[in-house]
């Protein structure tokens, strides 16, 4: 089990205003950088942005940070939407989304972004469950997929609107299994986070800040029970005066999680959430750690007396 725990996360929820430093190079540049026989790709997906412009807009607000780190190996490429994809265009697509080192979800519409990958399933074998599918593939062999601001709400189980659509339409891809999020999370989006909470019980309904995030890894253990380890990230390493107001991190913002019984937990960085959930659904337990290794039971919100994550783990 302690292979599994310290393995390295398969995605990576966050928001952010701009590229701050630390949560940008340490969880998604460096594990690019560790590609095996030289494949340190990035595959840059603002297919959520409206117009192509707009998708040519995102991209160029990313691409200058990855240009800090040509000179040690690191290949990124976009990939654009538009109507009028050939089957040619698609084939390069879904071979690039298969083989990149890591993926990005950019910005944009959740919804919007969501039709236009099963649109692009479709068209290609009439499929519209491929981009999903081929995402879970990477997973499993354990290549990182990220998402920011929309492309996070898209990796969880359900996307944020859910609260005013369908469960049907409302829909994640499920990488983040069990686990909704908020992005561009203020105070006064409290109740939007309460509200997630109490209607998917069966789900964890984070709210993140800019800048924030929370890495994942996922795996099962012996007994079939699936376990989850979240680690939180609080990023206060941009410095550009005039973007203080917007990255709340810098203002002390936590990551905020409501229970489903309205109760509420701030995350700091560094604190990690340990869950186990049962081969039947049955049952979950979860175990908060504190960055400064202090474990504390989930449901109570108590100190556990367990003393290591494999203690908590053992007979699950």
């Amino acid at each position: 089990m302690d292979t599994a725990i310290a393995m390295l996360p398969t995605v990576l929820l966050y928001s952010s205003h701009n590229r701050c430093d630390y949560l940008h190079r340490e969880f998604i540049i460096d594990r690019a950088l560790r590609g095996l026989r030289g494949d340190r790709t990035i595959l840059h997906l603002p297919v959520s942005v409206k117009s192509q412009r707009g998708q040519r807009f995102d991209y160029g607000r990313f691409r200058w940070y990855y240009m800090h780190f040509r000179g040690r190996g690191l290949r990124y490429y976009p990939f654009y939407w538009n109507e009028h994809l050939r089957n040619q265009d698609l084939d390069i697509f879904f071979k690039m989304l298969h083989g990149s080192q890591v993926v990005v979800l950019g910005g944009g519409s959740s919804f919007l972004g969501m039709m236009r990958y099963r649109a692009m399933g479709m068209r290609y074998c009439g499929d519209g469950d491929l981009f999903r599918k081929v995402l879970i593939a990477r997973q499993e062999r354990g290549a990182l997929t990220v998402g920011f601001s929309a492309g996070a709400d898209q990796l969880g189980e359900y996307l944020s609107g859910i609260i005013s659509h369908s469960a049907l339409d409302a829909c994640g891809i499920g990488l983040a299994r069990d686990i909704v999020t908020a992005v561009h999370f203020s105070q006064a989006r409290r109740r939007q986070i309460q509200r997630l909470a109490r209607g998917l019980p069966h789900c964890l309904a984070f709210g993140l800040p800019n800048d924030s995030g929370i890495a994942i890894s996922q795996g099962f253990l012996p007994s079939g029970s699936f376990w989850q380890t979240l680690l939180f990230i609080i990023d206060c390493s941009w410095e550009a005066p005039a973007d203080l107001h917007h990255i709340k991190t810098r203002q002390g913002e936590k990551i905020h999680h409501f229970y489903s019984d309205g109760r509420h937990w701030a995350y700091n960085g560094g604190d990690m959430l340990v869950r186990v959930i049962s081969k039947d659904y049955r049952w979950q337990k979860l175990l908060l750690v504190t960055n400064e290794s202090r474990f504390i039971d989930y449901h109570s919100q108590k100190p556990s007396p367990l003393q290591s994550i494999q203690e908590f783990l053992a007979g699950l």
